[in-house]
């Protein structure tokens, strides 16, 4: 391990959709009425968190493709309750027009927000974690990522399931206790398991306990059907039944459940900047939306 401060790699849309959620409408407004309320609690979260984690170098991720046409055409089901129409995702109106002036006020302050055709935030995260200096530091609501957190390479995950005040700063031994999984294999353990949240099914009858107790004695999905055949395996003959039928399923959600960790960045400088990049943008974009003390707390942080 390093003594270097980290990379902060922030799953952008887990902060503002949290940060929409957590904060009425009518709390945080412009003088002729347009909310901001995202705006706002983003830029608070994320001077938190720069003040609080002290990274030399941050990046926010953003989905381009938020269900990529390569994951829908190995599960049909993923995020499909969640499609407004065609395949645009359902967001609030409100939060919608915020997110262009949300990535102004991040140009304007010099902090690089980029997705990837073809890619989600979480692949454009993993890649991060993958391909830069460590520590990463990644921010995100998301569970899904758990399976970057890796100790020898120093990748932690802040999950934000409860907040950013209520940070669980994640090692393979939080993941361990929380899933009774290692990191490694937690994409395996939510393709078993399924999530609802993304139009993952899951295999019928296996639930958390039993995905894990079989990650626990066989290894992964790959490793588990590869024995499946085996009579001293040690399998319940119904449990053997259920997983044989679900073979095929298992073989097309696991890379699903497994986030990318070889995007094809854009070029970026993650160096977090002593001082607005734009000041006279950056005091332009607090006036017109009402954003002044966010955006002195956030400029605050820089030097935290």
């Amino acid at each position: 391990m390093t003594d270097r401060r980290p990379l902060l790699a922030v799953d952008a849309p887990s902060l503002y959709f949290r940060a929409f959620h957590g904060i009425p409408e009518n709390a945080a407004r412009t003088d002729a009425g347009e909310p901001v309320n995202a705006i706002r609690g983003f830029m608070d979260m994320l001077a938190q968190l720069i003040r609080t984690r002290r990274p030399d170098r941050v990046v926010c991720a953003l989905d381009a493709s938020w269900r990529p046409a390569w994951r829908v055409a190995l599960v049909p089901s993923y995020k499909k309750h969640r499609v407004a129409h065609g395949d645009v995702e359902e967001v609030p109106a409100a939060l919608e027009k915020q997110i262009p002036v949300l990535l102004e006020v991040l140009a304007a302050v010099g902090i690089p927000a980029f997705g990837v055709d073809g890619y989600e935030a979480d692949d454009v995260l993993g890649t991060l974690a993958a391909t830069q200096p460590a520590p990463v530091e990644v921010v995100s609501g998301d569970r899904d990522l758990f399976q970057l957190v890796d100790d020898e390479r120093g990748t932690r995950l802040l999950y934000c399931g409860r907040g950013v005040a209520k940070l669980e700063d994640a090692d393979d031994a939080l993941v361990l206790k929380k899933y009774g999984v290692p990191a490694r294999w937690y994409a395996d353990f939510a393709a078993m398991r399924g999530d609802p949240s993304d139009g993952l099914p899951g295999v019928p009858g296996v639930g958390e306990k039993t995905a894990a107790r079989l990650i626990d004695r066989y290894g992964g999905v790959e490793q588990i059907l590869a024995v499946l055949d085996d009579p001293g395996a040690g399998f319940a003959p119904g449990l053997r039944t259920k997983l044989k039928d679900a073979a095929e399923y298992l073989g097309r959600a696991l890379p699903v459940c497994k986030v990318a960790l070889d995007v094809k960045l854009p070029d970026f400088d993650a160096t977090l900047p002593k001082a607005p990049e734009d000041s006279d943008r950056l005091l332009a974009l607090a006036e017109r939306w009402n954003l002044a003390g966010s955006a002195r707390r956030l400029v605050d942080s820089l030097n935290g």
